[in-house]
């Protein structure tokens, strides 16, 4: 058997005289650790757009100066319409967005809605109409606003005056598009937009009466090329449907034709027609009720005429 050792009085001393053990104590919580750097994750399509936006010394388009889109609607609409414009393709959005924004710091186009034009070569060329279910309604909901573009190339008294100073021309035309896009009311816009849904957008009236499509001078057409490269790259989604109204009866059976070679995505926005009194019967599906008979009544409806209704660039 085993002998037991007697007890080392210095050891039971040394252990008597060890400190007790702290007696556990609810665990506090620990500061947070600064975490590492993650790597670079992908900017969404719109980000990149806004980074776009830093890089350049203009940062407004269609009166909204552009902030972060993710807390920002008002940037989030113009950025995300240019997204839509190139169906998705961020390359070819920041290549539009980079122009437009040169293009808008070197014209000024706010501006140009404070100038005066000349009265005789531009009066009654262009009008801005708004029609709404009712003031509170459309602030609540941009689907009960509709804007309206008129174009009465009719009223041309001068091809020579009204088209001869393509600069001129253009600077008029820019400033009828700022006022109905003032009209959206985009620097207070509450809901955001997506690829499939955008209420924020004008409808276009062309009025051809009394024009001969046939004999279209190289004014005419030099103003008409331009426009069209102009808007086509300052403008983008901002049309929601085009009607060329009193248009000869050869360029309706043209327009026939296109359909047979157009994609049905585009030519759903152009609709020509001979009869400028029929425009009213088009608009029976519009969330402003009754807006067919808020037109004028040579467009069938029984409003005032534009100069009564519509408002216009400045002329002196």
């Amino acid at each position: 058997m085993a002998e037991t050792q007697p007890p080392n009085p210095e050891v039971s001393n040394a252990e008597a005289s060890k400190p007790e053990a702290p007696k556990p104590e609810d665990p506090k919580p620990e500061a947070p650790k600064a975490e590492a750097p993650k790597p670079d994750e992908p900017a969404t399509p719109i980000q990149e757009l806004w980074a776009t936006v830093q890089a350049q010394s203009h940062p407004e388009v269609w009166g909204v100066t552009l902030a972060d889109p993710a807390t920002h609607i008002p940037s989030q609409i113009v950025l995300q319409k240019y997204l839509n414009a190139n169906d998705g393709d961020v390359v070819k959005a920041k290549d539009q967005l980079t122009k437009t924004l040169e293009w808008r710091a070197k014209l000024q186009p706010l501006e140009l809605i404070k100038k005066s034009f000349s009265k005789t070569k531009f009066e009654g060329l262009g009008y801005v109409t708004k029609y709404v279910a009712d003031e509170k309604a459309a602030e609540e909901n941009p689907e009960a606003k509709e804007v309206f573009t008129w174009n009465i190339y009719g009223g041309v008294k001068s091809i020579e005056e009204t088209f001869g100073n393509l600069e001129e021309f253009i600077s008029w035309r820019v400033a009828l598009m700022e006022l109905a896009v003032q009209e959206l009311s985009l620097p207070t816009a509450t809901k955001p937009i997506t690829a499939d849904w955008d209420p924020y957008k004008i409808f276009q009236v062309h009025d051809y009466k009394s024009i001969s499509f046939l004999r279209q001078s190289p004014q005419v057409k030099a103003a008409s090329t331009e426009t069209i490269r102009v808007f086509a790259t300052a403008y983008p989604e901002l049309l929601k449907e085009k009607f060329f109204v009193n248009v000869p009866a050869i360029m309706g059976f043209m327009y026939g034709l296109m359909k047979l070679f157009v994609a049905p995505k585009t030519i759903k926005k152009f609709h020509p027609m001979s009869n400028g009194a029929n425009l009213a019967k088009e608009f029976t599906e519009s969330k402003v009720p009754g807006l067919g008979e808020k037109l004028p009544a040579e467009y069938g409806g029984k409003g005032a005429d534009l100069k009564a209704q519509g408002k216009q660039p400045s002329v002196e």
